[in-house]
């Protein structure tokens, strides 16, 4: 293959992309190696790609290639998910647009437009990651409202039912008055808002006074049923057994006690609206108190307000406070913060409903499930989630399942026409169970009426595991026996609640297994200044944009190169532009090996010196890369990768074997070098999928239908090799220390590279490596010496000193003076030093290795001021 004089990624991605397709090297079936499983979080099927979504399939696609390559039998299942609240509310919002009402609508044709809507734009996001290099089983892409699935939401409806753990009733739900339907409680994000504490009063009935209530909301004050007040409360005693009078709607109401109300908030009197609050409705249920729903749906007063009928809750707010100041009921108003719950979806504020919803039943499904995190069967990376999943399971309710839409999973009841319903899994069989329940032989279906409401989206997603696999249908087909448990999960942890729970107790539920055995949460991406990214800030970039203009892998790598597991990621696009210049390093350093001529001539000493260090090395870091990825910590792992081959490859080993001017290269280095070559290429594929298949490919010749994404993880060598290996990289370390002075000191002295220099050593030294060491640091020779030359410069390494003569190649002021200005500055350190080692509270209280590591400090700032002082000697004795 002819390589082109620089890495063009737009040149690469698709054509290799298309490669792995047509050779379905991504497809999985099951066989009878270990398989390894990850299923996608199924993103919106009508949405587009974000920052978000990058990160998380980025760090798939990298878990999902290396298990390739470790001969896993590896597949991962795509797929997207049908988004209720979201889907619908752009559907609307469409018909709006083209003036049509949903409510003009019969379901089925609402539904005909949604799911033109959902062929229209569903599956772009799909198209979108296979740009990222996504290496899912696409033969696999499940939808949750595809057949299969949607059958598994039914039968496990149906199931839960029978097993008596789900059931309807009327409960206070969190009410969304914009998208019209109920939302569980973790679809709730409580913000806090600047608003104001009213304090109305409310007149004693028979008497002149009046009660003052302190309120944040009395817009609701026409749902009143009752006033509570604490029965330890001796400011209120006088109210005792008596009623009031509700402010301008003048219905009496009675005085309750209960030690629920706080004494100290307001004036200690609480008024009570059953059907508008939570902790209220608790109260009504206690003292059997009325209720009244004072709200339409949409958020607007109903007539059982009796005043203001039709106007918005928010714009009532506004109006009761001036007739309230009008008719003199209205003490006082303060500035006061509380929180206020928003539905996570349309962003309004919610309103506490009470509703006739569909529940499921939490507390002995999430045991398992609870049990699965704490004894580490399942293990979440990073652990502290740990204790924010404890917390949410030991104090779980009852899931409310239901949801006031058309686009979902329509809730499998119906209702026969004297009341009642069944619960079944098909119209057929709704019609049988009918009949007998009603006795009457002669019920058609149009005598029944199937619920409304559809199920909540996560309904469908927590069986997501067992349903891509069509698992909940068929129990024992060979995919869900084979791939099921599934390995690791890669996540937000936004969503812990909403998906990661349920789907570990559906898999308890339904498979008596985990669903997965590791959990790797990602931290959100956030702009430089910290936000969060989003369209509505506007400083989100366009993952694709990103891509045309730095490439997939190198957006793939600056993606991870500051995202540490359950951290927030700040990101910063000069982080993908170090990922572009990767690639170029990476290119650059291939277009240099292959441009060397080689020939059967002997092996050079310095090269012999470099292969058998950077065996070491190399093994070294793989065994590093293991580690880290055995601890999930994936960004690490490219950082290991990254400086392998960029300081330690390019670097040090490239340098170390490349020949002279126009030389020829031996056999024996160059083909140890495209060994090296194509272990590194291995090592990074995973992170970056398509530069190391296109160097691949040209590194040596290739058959049709050979891949670096079949070819082995490199491995870490013998463990009977290791511990020489190890002694080898220490003694190296010295050399590249020798090296890297020798370099100073010309960089220091301005003199040029091509001149020679000599190496004086004054004490021990490893022979082995002067080859490297000539070479490198450009030496006419190495001499072991008993007294250095009079003006050289040394250093200190180790106990060892090293001194270079300069001749004539020194300004002898010069040196004087730079020589005096550094002995200055170490006498400085040294003072601060010895002060910190004389106090007698730091010695004593200070942990050990600090201790030790200011008497290192000591001693090493004593011998090298020591090697300056004889310099400064011979300098001035010269001079």
């Amino acid at each position: 293959m002819e390589i082109a004089s620089k890495y063009d990624p737009s040149q690469v991605e698709d054509k290799w992309y298309q490669y792995w397709l047509t050779n379905g090297f991504f497809k999985s079936v099951p066989d009878n190696r270990e398989p390894y499983t990850i299923v996608i979080p199924p993103p919106n099927v009508t949405g587009v790609l974000h920052m978000g979504h990058m990160l998380n399939n980025t760090i798939q696609d990298i878990l999902v290639r290396r298990a390739r390559m470790m001969g896993k039998n590896a597949c991962w299942v795509p797929g997207t998910d049908h988004a209720s609240i979201a889907t619908e509310a752009k559907v609307v919002a469409k018909l709006a647009d083209e003036g049509i009402q949903k409510t003009d609508l019969t379901r089925e044709e609402f539904l005909k437009h949604a799911w033109d809507w959902t062929h229209k734009h569903g599956g772009i996001i799909l198209e979108q990651l296979k740009k990222l290099g996504a290496s899912c089983d696409w033969d696999r892409t499940c939808f949750t409202m595809d057949e299969k699935r949607s059958q598994s939401v039914i039968n496990v409806f149906t199931d839960l039912y029978n097993k008596g753990k789900i059931y309807r009733g009327v409960r206070m739900v969190n009410w969304d008055p914009k998208a019209l339907t109920a939302l569980s409680d973790e679809e709730v994000i409580y913000q806090e808002q600047q608003g104001k504490l009213y304090y109305l009063k409310y007149k004693i009935e028979g008497e002149d006074g009046y009660a003052i209530v302190a309120t944040t909301r009395p817009e609701t004050i026409m749902g009143d049923t009752a006033m509570c007040i604490n029965p330890n409360d001796p400011k209120n005693e006088h109210l005792r057994g008596k009623k009031v009078i509700v402010p301008l709607v003048n219905r009496a109401v009675p005085v309750i006690e209960d030690d629920y109300v706080d004494i100290e908030f307001g004036t200690g009197c609480l008024k009570v609206t059953p059907a508008h609050d939570v902790n209220d409705y608790m109260l009504g249920e206690k003292y059997n108190l009325p209720s009244i729903d004072i709200f339409n749906d949409d958020g607007t007063i109903s007539e059982a307000g009796e005043i203001y009928i039709g106007m918005d809750r928010f714009d009532v707010r506004k109006q009761i406070v001036k007739d309230l100041a009008a008719a003199g009921l209205l003490e006082k108003e303060e500035d006061y913060t509380n929180k206020v719950g928003f539905s996570e979806r349309t962003h309004v504020p919610i309103e506490p409903k009470l509703s006739m919803q569909w529940f499921l039943r939490m507390e002995e499904l999430a045991k398992p499930a609870l049990d699965a995190v704490m004894d580490d069967t399942i293990k979440f990376y990073p652990t502290k989630f740990k204790n924010t999943y404890r917390h949410w399971m030991e104090n779980i309710k009852d899931w409310c399942i239901s949801r006031q839409l058309w686009w979902g999973h329509r809730i499998p009841a119906y209702y026969l026409p004297e009341g009642g319903y069944v619960v079944a899994e098909t119209d057929e069989m709704a019609l049988q169970m009918a009949r007998e329940k009603s006795g009457n032989p002669a019920l058609t279906l149009s005598d029944l009426r199937q619920d409304e409401d559809c199920l909540d989206t996560w309904f469908s997603s927590w069986l997501w595991p067992i349903s891509v696999f069509d698992g909940i249908n068929h129990p024992d087909n060979d995919d869900i026996k084979y791939y099921y448990p599934t390995n690791d999960l890669v996540t937000a942890p936004e969503i812990i609640f909403f998906w990661v729970a349920r789907m570990i107790m559906s898999g308890f539920e339904y498979r008596q297994q985990p669903c997965f055995y590791n959990v790797y949460f990602t931290g959100i991406v956030r702009d430089k200044l910290g936000r969060k990214m989003s369209k509505s800030l506007g400083n989100s970039p366009d993952p694709i944009e990103l891509m045309e203009k730095y490439g997939a892998d190198g957006v793939r790598m600056g993606m991870l190169l500051s995202s540490p597991a359950g951290n927030d990621l700040p990101f910063d696009e000069a982080l993908c532009e170090q990922g572009r210049n990767f690639n170029n390093k990476i290119w650059n350093a291939f277009r240099l090996v292959k441009g060397w001529k080689v020939e059967d001539i002997a092996q050079p000493e310095s090269s012999a010196i470099a292969i058998r260090w950077f065996d070491a090395q190399l093994s070294k870091t793989i065994e590093v890369i293991n580690d880290s990825f055995s601890k999930y910590r994936i960004s690490e792992a490219l950082m290991e990768a990254y400086k392998l081959f960029w300081d330690e490859f390019s670097s040090w080993y490239l340098e170390l074997v490349k020949p002279g001017y126009e030389q020829p290269m031996d056999r024996q280095t160059y083909q140890a070098t495209i060994g090296f070559f194509d272990a590194l290429l291995r090592l990074l594929h995973p992170f970056m999928p398509f530069i190391t298949e296109e160097l691949w490919q040209a590194l040596a010749p290739r058959e049709d239908g050979e891949s670096i994404m079949l070819a082995s993880m490199p491995q870490a060598m013998a463990l009977s090799e290791k511990e020489d290996a190890e002694a080898y990289l220490v003694a190296f370390d010295i050399c590249k220390e020798i090296i890297s002075n020798i370099r100073t000191v010309r960089l220091q002295k301005n003199i040029p590279n091509k001149e020679l220099l000599e190496l004086q050593v004054l004490g021990e030294h490893d022979e082995r490596f002067n080859d490297a060491i000539i070479k490198m640091g450009n030496l006419s020779a190495i001499q072991s010496v008993s007294e250095k030359s009079p003006g050289a410069v040394s250093c200190l390494i180790r106990t060892t000193e090293y001194a270079i003569p300069l001749g004539n190649n020194i300004n002898i002021a010069e040196e004087i003076k730079k020589t005096e200005d550094e002995i200055r500055y170490l006498e400085g350190f040294l003072q601060s030093v010895m002060k910190k080692l004389s106090n007698e509270k730091f010695v004593s209280n200070a942990k050990p290795e600090i201790v030790e590591n200011e008497r290192k400090k000591q001693a090493d700032t004593e011998s090298k001021i020591k090697t300056l002082q004889e310099s400064l000697v011979q300098l001035k004795m010269e001079s």
